[in-house]
């Protein structure tokens, strides 16, 4: 589909909602974005097959306008258990101090299997990929039921793999991001790179369609991003606290703060960024075992949600989170689309030079 009419071509507004695990993201939210013009998205991370058909029902009950379908990648597998045994062993000691408890840790590809199946029966516009780039068969069968697929990439090397694997488009996410990083595989020293750097490196000799994420919260940011090549931008932080988002009174209220973010493991075993807390700071050590690690906090977040407590919480967010509106969703991309238009209008002014009208060039 490289090169044809897309899902991008069709939208009103380039902007695609995040797929936001975890609670933030819902039917709502989606839908509202959706009938704004841009592109609404649920997240089926941490839910079975069905939970995801019955949110794409509701969401459908709610719009007649495409929306995307976000799915983990299977993993390459369990971890050995003496890389999160001690881990482990220190947060039990650390929760039942604080007469709390953890979960067992535990491997699974989250329904990986019977949701592909499910987006086969009942196909969406858009299936994305996070965590990994499926094989090219699962992407050819997928495109045949008459979705388009994504892939989120973090690199150049990733981006590669997701071409030569049939992706339609490529989720370009830099480190700007909040929430999981998308990366294939989870390691040391895992290289990062700002989405406007990334977007001009995947963009050099690639002929595929891009997406820009991370740190994206203003239409200048938005029309930073299509200046950059991408044919639209997802963001996700910017719409957590719109009414339609599930997102949690005290993550929220987090993210009305200035606080800074930072990268970590200590919530799931999975390279995440999120706004700094005790949990982090007690925890930054973490091992790289995911999805083992997520089972074992499962336990502690679910609880800081219920009690609001955002020490403990997994306060997933950009870099730019300070940006985010108390507004409906509909609201915030008129927003985004009207500011990038002007900017737009300002970047072409200041590119024209003296002479063309414009305020802003100087003569020697």
């Amino acid at each position: 589909m490289n090169g044809d009419s897309s899902i991008l071509d069709q939208l009103r507004a380039p902007v695609v909602l995040a797929p936001l695990g975890g609670g933030p993201g819902t039917p709502e939210l989606a839908a509202a974005v959706c009938d704004a013009g841009g592109l609404g998205s649920l997240a089926s991370g941490y839910l079975s097959a069905a939970t995801t058909g019955e949110q794409i029902e509701a969401t459908r009950r709610l719009t007649r306008r495409p929306f995307a379908v976000n799915v983990f990648s299977q993993g390459p597998g369990p971890a050995d258990e003496s890389v999160y045994r001690d881990y482990a062993d220190r947060l039990g000691e650390w929760a039942r101090r604080r007469g709390m408890e953890v979960g067992r840790p535990r491997y699974d590809d989250d329904d990986f299997e019977a949701k592909i199946e499910l987006l086969l029966r009942d196909p969406v516009a858009v299936v994305s990929f996070t965590f990994g780039c499926p094989s090219t068969s699962v992407l050819e069968r997928l495109r045949s039921a008459g979705s388009e697929v994504w892939v989120t990439v973090t690199s150049p090397a990733e981006a590669d793999e997701a071409c030569a694997a049939g992706a339609d488009a490529l989720i370009v996410q830099g480190a700007e991001a909040g929430g999981h990083r998308g990366s294939f595989a989870d390691r040391e020293e895992l290289p990062v790179y700002g989405v406007l750097a990334l977007l001009q490196l995947v963009g050099a000799g690639r002929d595929v369609k891009l997406i820009a994420t991370g740190g994206i919260a203003t239409g200048r940011g938005l029309a930073a991003a299509l200046a950059s090549g991408a044919g639209a931008a997802q963001l996700g932080t910017a719409f957590m606290r719109c009414p339609e988002a599930g997102t949690s009174p005290a993550h929220r209220e987090a993210l009305r703060s200035d606080r800074e973010t930072s990268l970590t493991r200590a919530f799931t075993g999975r390279l995440a960024r999120g706004i700094g807390n005790e949990f982090m700071t007690e925890h930054e050590a973490a091992p790289i075992a995911y999805p083992e690690i997520h089972h074992l906090t499962a336990p502690l977040r679910r609880s800081a949600r219920e009690n609001g407590n955002a020490s403990l919480l997994n306060l997933w967010a950009g870099e730019t989170h300070q940006l985010a509106q108390d507004a409906p969703a509909a609201d915030v991309v008129r927003e985004l689309v009207r500011e990038a238009e002007a900017a737009s209008r300002s970047l072409t002014a200041r590119l024209a030079g003296p002479g063309s009208g414009s305020t802003t060039g100087s003569t020697a």
